[in-house]
């Protein structure tokens, strides 16, 4: 299982690593809220442990943020000193799937874990993307259209699956920045590189194009036509 820890306090974090790495798991963490959007937004995690109270961000906007910037579902398990009914309301309806007040005992917290992951396998945590005839699979990091297997860098699979994960809806040119350099963008348009060569990937050979460039707004992937007969 691999987990994200967002959270400031160093000595929680150190109990986190030695109690679930002692059983095979492996975690990142962050020290603050921007670092940790950041890397929920890019990584493959199984579940995010997050603080409310951090520097730069605090949890409640990582995750807002999370949900509706970046359409991530992945499990979110607050961890806060705040024990107030209307904080946890505040938690939940900001996407939590869970929260636990501290302090904790840590078997309490990994019971909790297993309980998520039970209920969210479920509920459309899909490790497989598709649109069209195109699909990408996050657990191998695999693409393929029309069944033919593509080639994608880095770069180009983190955009193809955040276009993915909105389609059909457009996705704004600051948006898909952010997916890939966080707040510091090189200088120049390096997106649109990145953009060309993922479209001479997923659609030069075929008939149907499938990601379209919308001036001054983004891109968006999706259906839109179909091919002419007779060509």
């Amino acid at each position: 299982m691999r987990l994200l820890v967002i959270e400031d306090n160093l000595t929680l974090v150190a109990n986190l690593f030695d109690y679930f790495e002692a059983d095979g798991h492996h975690l990142d963490a962050a020290p603050d809220g921007v670092t940790g959007l950041h890397l929920a937004s890019h990584g493959d995690y199984d579940a995010v442990l997050l603080d409310w109270m951090l520097p730069r961000m605090d949890g409640r906007e990582v995750l807002r943020r999370l949900r509706e910037e970046h359409a991530s579902d992945v499990p979110v398990i607050m961890l806060t000193a705040r024990d107030e009914l209307p904080d946890k309301i505040a938690g939940f309806r900001a996407g939590a799937d869970d929260y636990l007040t501290k302090p904790f005992d840590l078997p309490e917290l990994e019971v909790r874990l297993e309980a998520v992951l039970a209920r969210t396998r479920g509920r459309g945590h899909s490790r497989m993307l598709q649109v069209g005839d195109l699909r990408l699979d996050l657990s191998t990091l695999e693409a393929s259209r029309a069944g033919l297997p593509l080639h994608l860098y880095p770069a180009c699979r983190k955009l193809l699956e955040v276009l993915m994960r909105a389609s059909p809806a457009a996705v704004t040119r600051d948006r898909l920045e952010y997916a890939l350099w966080g707040e510091d963008p090189p200088d120049g348009d390096m997106l649109r590189s990145h953009m060309y060569e993922l479209r001479r990937s997923i659609d030069g050979p075929f008939a149907i194009k499938l990601l379209h460039n919308l001036p001054r707004i983004g891109y968006r992937l999706a259906v839109v036509g179909a091919p002419s007969h007779g060509n």
